[in-house]
């Protein structure tokens, strides 16, 4: 498999059905879109999140009203490619993995915390890519806090497998593995 490295910005946690459009940003529009904060982030519970997604599996998390509440945050949708059925990170999205670490290392985001919300096709069983899907996204933020030395704290780690899916109407589309990124507001 071929690694695309691309980073899509998301211009809302809910996007359109059959949005696969990729715009590719570079370091400055990453931290413009990151840094973007509408009004006060509200108060995020990462715990009941991963609740709801468990509670969930199979049926879907975008319609919850916590999730829903996620939309108002700035937020990016980053892909980032991995081995088939695993955690291991493709060598070749260690770059992209290091342009969001220098975005999350600018002063304008150093004083954020982020939720890192793994994704997975529809392809496979509801509860194993859910699985999949929080391992893939503990991979990222460990790659971000080790090799890149971005601070544990700032980072949420959460899999929702196939239950949010960027392109709806073809739920086993590749553009439907993905990261996401929203900021959760300032650190405490």
């Amino acid at each position: 498999m071929f690694a695309r490295v691309q980073i899509l910005v998301a211009a809302g946690l809910l996007l359109a059905p059959g949005y696969t459009n990729a715009q590719v940003v570079d370091h400055k529009q990453l931290i413009g879109t990151l840094a973007r904060l509408n009004q006060a982030a509200p108060e995020v519970d990462v715990a009941l999140l991963a609740e709801e997604v468990t509670a969930n599996a199979g049926k879907g998390v975008a319609s919850l009203p916590n999730w829903q509440n996620l939309s108002r945050l700035s937020q990016l949708v980053v892909e980032i490619d991995f081995e088939n059925d695993s955690t291991a990170i493709e060598t070749e999205s260690y770059r992209t993995i290091g342009m969001i670490a220098d975005a999350l290392h600018h002063p304008n985001l150093s004083r954020y915390k982020f939720l890192v919300v793994g994704h997975t096709s529809s392809t496979g069983d509801a509860k194993h890519n859910l699985k999949l899907s929080q391992e893939r996204a503990d991979a990222i933020a460990y790659a971000l806090s080790t090799t890149f030395a971005v601070p544990a704290d700032r980072l949420y780690p959460i899999g929702v497998g196939k239950e949010w899916p960027i392109d709806a109407g073809k739920p086993a589309a590749a553009d439907n593995r993905r990261v996401q990124l929203i900021n959760l507001g300032l650190v405490r």
